[in-house]
């Protein structure tokens, strides 16, 4: 398969793009944070032979695994590109392993600021263009069935792994760096901005039809903070990427903005220019329409433990969510990614709920 034929199946389920432009959809569309992963056997298949990094480095191994979820379960109304938010990192020059039952490592994080020179930003989306490559050969491979979604961490989020070395449930190291080094946080979100614009336009220019940026951290952050070291450069992003499309002359696709844990902060987040806001569980239905108002498409949010009750109640848990956030403007997911140990049935009992409750 050629990476560079663009003249991609038509598409034949646009639910999602409907329902994130504002537009009458038939149904709720639905899909799920990390529906391409570990939850699956066939995946897991994949992983015993292939290192994580190089499932994400494989344009025939990501496509593969992001096609699984659509084969198994059939409501699903989008795809996601299998990869990691940390690929930007691992661009930028710095090693990242991925260690069973810890997730990712950095041997060597950013200990002091004066080693933000060394990151390598000239050429950090060239060498990502495996992404690009991937979701190429998965627009053909999927047939037009239903769009794909391209993905970045958000820059905050990233500096967090880049300056912890890991996932951190404290974030210690980073405070510290917002308090001592507010010039060259700054400097850093700064380049990490810069490269996820261009990592995401490259997506779209691979066939990418929507993007999502994931503020995985927004948690750890106060709304104060929020508004300070997050929100400009994630409407950095969302200007960024609308701007380099017009130059190229391709079509705009629409963009989500998720940060875990930023309740306090939705009507700042309304106002960035996304056009869908994804929420997390803690946050009510219709507490969160309210705050962003009508011409924002909202997505969420059912707890992802809530996969482990019986099929009968995640039917009643999810058409209750659904009720709750209406027909229009709302995309279905969970308000995290799916947990490893989630029974398959479960996935199928909360797609079909979607469907049916409308």
């Amino acid at each position: 398969m050629s990476y560079t034929n663009k003249n991609f199946p038509e598409l034949k389920n646009d639910r999602l793009l409907k329902a994130a432009l504002g537009k009458e959809v038939d149904k709720v569309p639905v899909w799920v944070m990390r529906q391409a992963g570990r939850y699956l056997p066939e995946f897991q298949a994949i992983r015993a032979q292939h290192d994580f990094f190089t499932v994400c480095r494989t344009p025939e191994l990501a496509c593969e695994v992001t096609l699984q979820p659509l084969r198994r379960f059939k409501q699903l109304d989008a795809s996601i590109i299998f990869s990691d938010i940390l690929v930007i990192p691992q661009a930028l020059g710095m090693t990242v392993e991925m260690h069973p039952g810890v997730g990712p490592v950095f041997p060597k994080p950013l200990q002091d600021p004066s080693e933000i020179d060394a990151l390598e930003e000239d050429g950090a989306v060239s060498r990502l263009s495996y992404v690009g490559d991937a979701i190429t050969l998965t627009r053909h491979k999927i047939e037009g069935k239903v769009p794909l979604i391209g993905f970045t961490g958000a820059p905050f989020t990233l500096m967090g792994y880049m300056v912890e070395g890991g996932g951190s449930k404290t974030m210690t190291k980073t405070k510290e760096w917002l308090e001592k080094y507010p010039k060259e946080v700054e400097k850093l979100l700064s380049l990490l901005t810069r490269v996820i614009i261009d990592y995401l336009v490259m997506q779209v220019e691979s066939g990418a039809q929507l993007l999502q940026v994931f503020e995985s951290s927004a948690d750890h952050l106060t709304r104060e903070q929020f508004i300070e070291v997050s929100a400009p450069f994630l409407k950095d992003i969302r200007q960024g990427v609308q701007t380099k499309l017009e130059e190229k002359n391709l079509e705009q696709v629409p963009m989500t903005i998720f940060a875990k844990g930023g309740g306090h902060s939705l009507d700042i987040q309304a106002h960035l220019g996304y056009e869908t806001v994804g929420i997390d569980w803690t946050i009510d239905p219709t507490e969160a329409r309210k705050i962003v108002g009508t011409n924002i498409t909202l997505q969420g949010n059912l707890d992802p433990q809530d996969l482990y009750k019986s099929p009968e109640e995640i039917r009643r848990l999810t058409i209750g969510m659904v009720r709750k956030f209406g027909k229009q403007r709302y995309i279905a997911n969970l308000g995290h990614g799916i947990t490893p140990q989630t029974p398959l049935g479960s996935m199928d009992a909360f797609t079909e709920a979607v469907h049916e409750a409308y």
